[in-house]
């Protein structure tokens, strides 16, 4: 990258051109490869007129700026230029001429097995240069570089895959979180991958070398990526590379001064090579001054000094960093947990947590850290002692979770009536701290299971837990009123649940409750509403909102044609719907959807029958038989029989003789029609101008006569 900066400030200065970043004609790339290319003219102008000292600094200008972006897949036309320059070289004897040959076939050999855009071609003109030559060592030759040509042509198109993903238009700048640049970020990633797994199996050295080169493209559009010089740095330290390493955590410090993740990072490869005295130099760094320090800072110094310098230079600098104003509680537990645990002197580690007490008693995860230490030191006595003085400092919002590790205690170590007092105690003093203090000094189920649980194990299953949780956040919230919605007659919320009821159950945030002012029961049997015309109702129809009570606003006649057109078995059907409170549906809709179905129509014969429609589907038989049907005056309506068991066997017995004689085969039986005649005839309504008698609920057969 710092090459590629050279060429650029060295091409603004000597041809006094000025370009911006964010050109719109040329991209980053293109920008740099124009910037390549215009240096390499510039060299060759100053030294052209200069004979062979000349020629020997334009090859040496050539072979300096492919060492870098030789292996750029863009880097063809450079690779071509030179060819060419190389042809170009004049021979004045044979061992010259022969010099320049094996420069220009050695040019060549690398340019082919390079992934370039360009590849191609560069095979087919190396092809010629050495039929042009001697076409025996031609032969030789090109079977030689073939696999190794073929094998850079599969990489270059493998690898184009990855390179296309990539913006080379992206400026350096500062992460933000932006999808595009994630995207970028990936695909770096992606890139990187692919060229670490080697693809075109050349030696180390080349790979490293493709490698490097991909790392340090990269970082001219990743320049603020921390992880991205971190990987960087780490790749050079398992290659074994280790003053690469440090070159790059240097450069990186430089990029992002401000941090202390890369410091930290840089400090430890230091002290792993055993350069103590660099790495303490880093953490130092990281303290600055001392004053402004960091606690995270001091405990790692402390911790720094304690494995490379011992125990004394720990205490001593730990003695020093107790005294800044913004040492807080973390140095504290650091330190006396490292003379606990690695200098084996649990005095000292005491000593530093009563001195941290004096300090930090309002500290509730100091309370807590001592604790710990002192179950480890298995000291009953002291540990209950803690508690009592840590509860008589802190206020009650404050000291929950004192309180809860206290009761664990006395679950796991005390006996049953310290631990009914000390639950007792807390409730009472937590509940001053809410509105509903009298309902939490109340005795509850989930005290029990509190009490009697263990780690993971629990005396009842999760949904009782669940069950439990939600008991008790009901019962704090008893006396609340639930909020009203800001819509009139609209849904209550209840929109304040405590967020640990949220882990134990299934409850939203917000329970949203249906308004249950407008409810009406359901009853299909309802009386017919008054001062309905009888033109625009149907005997065995309920007027009140059934679809065929003219809802559209019909003109009477109209209505009764439709009535008429209308075949019986539909009648009967829409009969029998049951009434709906609330909108009608649209009729010209449902009746277009019946009559459009697959039910044959029925013929007219000399006697005035009708086949009745047929109902068919895929769960129903299919019904045939005939009916004898009259059209419906103006004014009738239908009516249902209602008669006794003994009449009604008679008149299906009549029906079904007047049938046979219009039928030729038997009837099949519609299970979903015989349940719909039945519920007609249970409702039985009362007709005005005549009456309309159905036939055999088992035949399926109607048979209509009017008076």
């Amino acid at each position: 990258m710092c090459f590629s900066f050279i060429l650029i400030s060295l091409f603004c200065r000597t041809s006094s051109l000025y370009f911006t970043w964010n050109s719109v004609e040329y991209g980053l790339e293109n920008l740099l490869s124009f910037c390549r290319r215009c240096y390499i003219r510039f060299i060759r102008k100053v030294n052209e007129k200069k004979g062979a000292d000349g020629q020997d600094e334009i090859r040496k200008a050539f072979d300096f700026m492919l060492g870098y972006v030789g292996a750029d897949m863009a880097s063809g036309p450079v690779w071509m230029e030179y060819i060419a320059f190389l042809k170009s070289l004049p021979a004045q004897t044979a061992q010259e001429e022969s010099i320049r040959m094996t420069a220009i076939r050695k040019t060549y050999q690398k340019a082919i097995i390079t992934p370039t855009h360009h590849v191609e071609q560069l095979w087919r003109e190396y092809e010629n240069f050495e039929n042009s030559v001697s076409r025996q060592l031609a032969k030789g030759l090109v079977s030689e570089y073939q696999p190794k040509y073929n094998s850079a042509r599969a990489v270059y198109r493998e690898q184009k895959k990855y390179v296309d993903e990539i913006d080379y238009n992206m400026l350096a700048v500062p992460p933000t979180g932006s999808f595009k640049e994630e995207q970028q970020w990936m695909a770096w990633k992606r890139f990187l991958t692919f060229e670490k797994g080697n693809p075109q199996r050349i030696d180390s050295v080349s790979s490293n070398k493709r490698i490097i080169f991909t790392y340090e493209q990269c970082l001219m559009y990743l320049y603020h990526y921390q992880d991205v010089w971190y990987d960087y740095a780490t790749w050079h330290a398992k290659s074994g590379s280790i003053d690469s390493a440090i070159k790059v955590f240097q450069r990186a410090l430089k990029a992002l001064p401000d941090s202390d993740t890369l410091k930290y990072a840089y400090a430890e490869l230091e002290e792993s090579r055993g350069a103590i005295q660099p790495a303490r130099k880093i953490y130092e760094s990281l303290l600055g001054d001392g004053v402004n320090a960091t606690a995270l800072a001091h405990i790692q110094f402390i911790r720094f000094l304690r494995r490379n310098e011992g125990v004394e230079a720990a205490r001593k600098y730990f003695l020093d960093a107790r005294k800044s104003p913004d040492c807080s509680y973390h140095v504290y537990v650091a330190y006396a947990l490292i003379a606990f645990c690695l200098d084996k002197d649990s005095k000292i580690a005491h000593n530093i947590f009563e001195a941290g007490l004096k300090r930090f008693m309002h500290e509730p995860v100091y309370i807590l850290e001592y604790a710990d230490f002192l179950s480890r030191l298995n000291d009953e006595r002291n540990i209950r002692a803690l508690f009592e003085r840590a509860l008589s400092s802190l206020p009650p919002e404050e000291s929950v979770e004192v309180w809860k590790r206290y009761i664990q205690f006395e679950q796991t170590y005390g006996d049953l009536a310290s631990m009914l007092k000390v639950e007792q105690r807390r409730k009472e003093a937590l509940s001053r701290t809410g509105e509903d203090g009298a309902s939490a000094l109340e005795s509850s189920l989930q005290d029990v299971v509190s009490r009697y649980s263990f780690m993971d194990l629990w005396p009842c299953s999760s949904k009782d837990l669940d069950h439990l949780a939600r008991q008790e956040w009901l019962a704090k919230n008893i006396n609340k009123k639930a909020e009203k919605s800001a819509v009139s007659n609209g849904p209550a919320t209840l929109d304040k649940i405590p967020a640990g009821l949220a882990s134990n159950s299934n409850v939203s945030g917000k329970v949203i409750y249906p308004d249950t002012s407008q409810t009406v029961i359901y009853d299909p049997r309802q009386k017919l509403e008054a001062g309905i015309p009888p033109s625009t109702t149907a005997s065995g129809f309920k007027a009140a909102s059934n679809p065929l009570s003219n809802p559209i606003g019909l003109a009477p006649n109209v209505f009764d044609e439709v009535l008429k057109a209308t075949p019986p078995a539909l009648i009967s059907f829409l009969a029998n719907l049951p009434i709906v409170e609330g909108p009608a549906p649209n009729v010209d809709i449902v009746l277009s959807i019946c009559l459009q179905s697959d039910v044959p129509v029925g013929k007219t014969g000399k006697s005035g029958t009708a086949q009745t429609p047929m109902l068919s589907g895929p769960a129903t038989s299919d019904l045939s038989g005939s009916s004898r049907s009259r059209p419906v005056p103006s004014g009738s309506s239908f009516k249902t029989r209602d008669r006794q068991s003994g009449k009604r066997k008679d008149r299906d017995r009549q029906e079904e003789d007047e049938t046979a004689t219009v039928q030729s085969q038997p009837l099949p039986r519609d299970v979903f029609r015989i349940r719909q005649i039945q519920k007609s005839r249970a409702a039985a309504t009362t007709s005005q101008t005549g009456s309309v008698s159905y036939g055999s609920a088992l035949s399926g057969d109607l048979s209509g006569s009017t008076t």
